[in-house]
């Protein structure tokens, strides 16, 4: 039996989940491949991949998945990489450009323009990730994770979508989760992705080092994105705001049926 193969998202943002499967100890247990958000997600569903780091909203859409305890990405009040930027005040929007690389985000977006704002008749397109392009051509551009350090924010109306979140909710959002296909075995294994994201939140120093070099942003900014911007658990509460962004995508016709949470065992010998 081969290596279990596992989809990574490649933002920065998701560097302390796999920091052991990167750089550290258990960085040749898995067959690790780096994608964009909707490309993980992809990845998954076509079994591609045993095991992805996927857009929460895409645990609704592919069937038969398990979440993997404890673990998300995920914000309490401000996240700085979700960003919608628009040249116009949001009640002139017409034509939004969304980042193709995102799938809760967009969901997100709709979720606080159409069910908390009440604007209707907005046309949404898809767009690769370029900001420069997206908002020349567009009203206004939905931009994720790390373009959105490269957003000038003081040429844009800039809300980051977090914070709109939890304006309307009181909840945190979370972004993205570890999902396991139907019939994958982890066995012990499955208690490595719990160990890898406590070293990752344990070498956020060494992290920040090394990707202000790698992205050429200020080791600093880094070292409080992750430190302070993002949440990288699963608790009771932050499982009532994926409940809720789950109700919301539901009311808006973007998923059907309310699927249940489902966890994968840690302890389970067989999946």
């Amino acid at each position: 039996m081969g290596k279990i193969r596992v989809s990574f998202i490649e933002y920065l943002n998701s560097v302390p989940l796999g920091w052991n499967f990167l750089k550290g100890l258990h960085r040749d247990e898995f067959d690790l491949s780096l994608a964009v958000p909707s490309e993980c997600a992809s990845q998954l569903a076509n079994g591609e991949t045993d095991i992805g780091l996927i857009p929460a909203i895409e645990y609704q859409r592919i069937p038969d998945l398990k979440i993997i305890p404890e673990v998300s990405i995920s914000s309490r009040r401000e996240v700085r990489t979700v960003l919608f930027a628009s040249k116009v005040p949001l009640s002139k929007l017409r034509r939004i450009a969304l980042d193709r690389s995102s799938r809760s985000s967009s969901v997100l977006l709709r979720i606080i323009l159409e069910s908390f704002l009440g604007l209707h008749g907005i046309k949404y397109f898809s767009h690769k990730p370029n900001p420069e392009q997206m908002l020349e051509q567009f009203d206004g551009a939905l931009i994720i994770g790390n373009p959105a350090f490269r957003v000038p924010r003081d040429q844009f109306i800039l809300h980051d979508l977090a914070h709109e979140w939890y304006q309307f909710t009181g909840l945190p959002f979370v972004f993205a989760l570890w999902a396991v296909r139907p019939g994958i075995n982890l066995g012990q294994r499955a208690s490595l992705f719990l160990n890898s994201k406590e070293a990752g939140i344990q070498s956020i120093p060494q992290i920040a080092k090394i990707y202000a070099k790698e992205l050429n942003i200020p080791q600093q900014v880094i070292h409080d994105y992750l430190l302070y911007n993002l949440d990288y658990s699963l608790d009771a509460t932050n499982i009532r705001g994926l409940r809720t962004f789950y109700k919301e995508a539901q009311n808006l016709s973007l998923i059907e049926n309310i699927k249940p949470i489902k966890f994968y065992k840690l302890d389970q010998q067989s999946a």
